[in-house]
């Protein structure tokens, strides 16, 4: 399963070796990471979605990072409601008599273009890790010549969906 992971750092040097140096000792698989400035000056942020099969293990995993010297903070929000971002760029084989046809396609992604060739167009989209794919997916036929994504990143929303006890009239 999937955890989405989030940790407060202190920003300087060798944080982010420390901390990826403690899930590579745990045998976790790094399938996405972002690192950046967050709102308090000197601090960063770090987004890791790893996959983790036993639930031991991620509450083992929190802890050992809390542990950590440079660590602030340790969140797994895969089970809040959360906002998550990605962003791709796509350099696609597009020759000018094929524009159209894939600029209806990227319409619905919100996609722009942000650069062009004789036969080339590098598209860039934003958005969850599944719009991204998906993106990915339908580009695929035309001929992807290059691709560069940044990972995701995410937050917890403000507004929590709160769990109601359900009520039933058949009894």
């Amino acid at each position: 399963m999937k955890r989405v992971i989030t940790v407060t750092v202190i920003n300087q040097s060798g944080v982010l070796n420390r901390v990826t140096g403690l899930l590579m000792k745990r045998q976790f698989n790094i399938e996405s990471i972002t690192v950046g400035h967050i709102e308090q000056p000197g601090m960063s942020k770090m987004t890791f979605i790893v996959n983790v099969e036993d639930e031991r293990k991620i509450e083992q995993l929190v802890k050992q990072l809390q542990k950590q010297i440079d660590v602030i903070k340790v969140n797994d929000i895969t089970d809040k409601a959360i906002v998550m971002r990605e962003l791709a760029l796509v350099k696609v084989i597009s020759p000018p008599h094929v524009r159209s046809e894939m600029n209806s396609i990227i319409e619905p992604f919100r996609a722009t273009i942000i650069d062009t060739g004789k036969n080339v167009v590098t598209y860039q989209v934003t958005g969850n890790p599944e719009k991204i794919e998906a993106f990915i997916d339908l580009l695929k036929p035309y001929g992807i010549k290059e691709l560069s994504r940044t990972g995701a990143t995410a937050f917890v929303r403000e507004t929590q969906k709160v769990q109601s006890p359900q009520l039933s009239i058949l009894k």
